[in-house]
């Protein structure tokens, strides 16, 4: 557990399906054609799942999740802040508690695909761009 400006961030396995939802929409990244009873699913099948909390008004503000083998490498992924919490040190403070966690179990290659304007923020991190490779996303076209 990690605590910044009253912010506290922990490694969960199971954490509210209506406020993991909040995050997913406030990323921009929810689809209404997902199921929200399996949001218990995604969390259980993370390797690592991060949610940071207001404890003084009990609020999600928060969470990232890394996904693993748990072995040999890692990806962090869907790391969210409320956009009223960011530039705070939450976005910061979730990606530690991931990286941290993922170290702590011997995996030490860590990647990510960054989402334009972010690069900065995790350069700050310790994450460089991969020269000679390129991200790439399969779609399905049937």
């Amino acid at each position: 557990m990690v605590e910044v400006d009253k912010i506290r961030v922990e490694l969960v396995e199971s954490w509210d399906e209506d406020t993991i939802v909040d995050l997913y929409l406030a990323g921009g990244w929810w689809n209404e054609a997902m199921d929200k009873t399996r949001l218990s699913d995604l969390i259980r099948g993370s390797f690592l799942f991060a949610v940071a909390s207001d404890p003084a008004s009990c609020r999600t503000v928060g969470m990232g999740r890394a996904i693993s083998d748990g072995l040999s490498d890692a990806y962090l992924q869907d790391l969210i802040v409320l956009p009223e919490w960011r530039h705070r040190g939450v976005g910061r403070s979730i990606a530690v508690a991931l990286l941290e966690g993922c170290r702590s179990r011997g995996i030490k290659w860590i990647g990510l695909i960054a989402e334009p304007g972010t690069e900065a923020f995790y350069r700050s991190l310790g994450f460089e761009s991969m020269k000679g490779y390129s991200p790439m996303l399969f779609l399905d076209k049937r």
